[in-house]
């Protein structure tokens, strides 16, 4: 199981300090998701070999509206293993639910965003995992914890009505902010999900990860292609 964190100076913790509280919780990794003008400098394998966990690059493109969502996931596709696109108004849902190049659509909910039938859809088109951000319901108190819930109940219910793929998130900006994956496993129950669906959530950061690893390799070329290596003969 993976967690996705906004590391400094994005977020307020270094990447280091995310990894050493992922691996005593519990996960096997965390993805760095930082903005593209925030994106920490650390040696991402020194880090994983000190702490055992995976530590994955990410970039997250907060999209101000299809211009700006076009452009920035062109540029920034090829330049990192993750590409997150957060979304929030329906015409942004849409679109980032509709590019191939992106992996996740993170925070579809937030600011008063929504999703239809059209969007599930089309991310399920476009192999685009929806995310069931789960900061509302673990950072937010009342009124605002209560739409948070309405809304990630909603939310699951179209994408499992229409089987799209998705992962899941408590989106911390420090490792104060991470949560043990058997408090996720409780949060999500309230949700509407049962354990393995919150464990599968966790675990597709790691599922993109390894694929598009693949993907990035100098030695991918196509589905089933990949340049051998040939030692010449003596």
């Amino acid at each position: 199981m993976y967690e996705a964190v906004h590391a400094h100076p994005d977020g307020e913790s270094t990447v280091a300090r995310f990894a050493l509280t992922a691996a005593s919780d519990g996960f096997d990794g965390v993805v760095v998701r930082s903005r593209s003008d925030a994106r920490p400098d650390a040696d991402l394998d020194a880090v994983r070999e000190e702490y055992g966990v995976d530590v994955v690059d990410g970039v997250e493109i907060d999209a101000e509206d299809r211009s700006h969502a076009s452009g920035s996931i062109a540029s920034l596709r090829e330049q990192t293993t993750v590409l997150v696109v957060r979304g929030g108004t329906p015409p942004v849902n849409r679109f980032v639910a509709e590019s191939p190049k992106v992996d996740v659509l993170a925070g579809p909910m937030r600011g008063g965003g929504d999703v239809n039938h059209v969007v599930v859809k089309a991310a399920k088109e476009n192999g685009v995992r929806i995310e069931f951000d789960l900061s509302g319901v673990l950072r937010a108190n009342g009124g605002e914890r209560v739409q948070a819930l309405r809304d990630l109940r909603k939310l699951r219910e179209l994408v499992f009505y229409y089987d799209a793929p998705f992962v899941v998130s408590a989106d911390p900006t420090s490792h104060l902010e991470l949560r043990a994956p058997r408090e996720l496993l409780a949060v999500g129950k309230e949700i509407g999900f049962d354990r393995e669906q919150v464990r599968a959530g966790l675990a597709e950061w790691g599922v993109l990860a390894e694929r598009n690893r693949e993907l990035l390799s100098e030695e991918f070329i196509a589905p089933g292609v990949e340049v051998a290596d040939h030692e010449e003969d003596a």
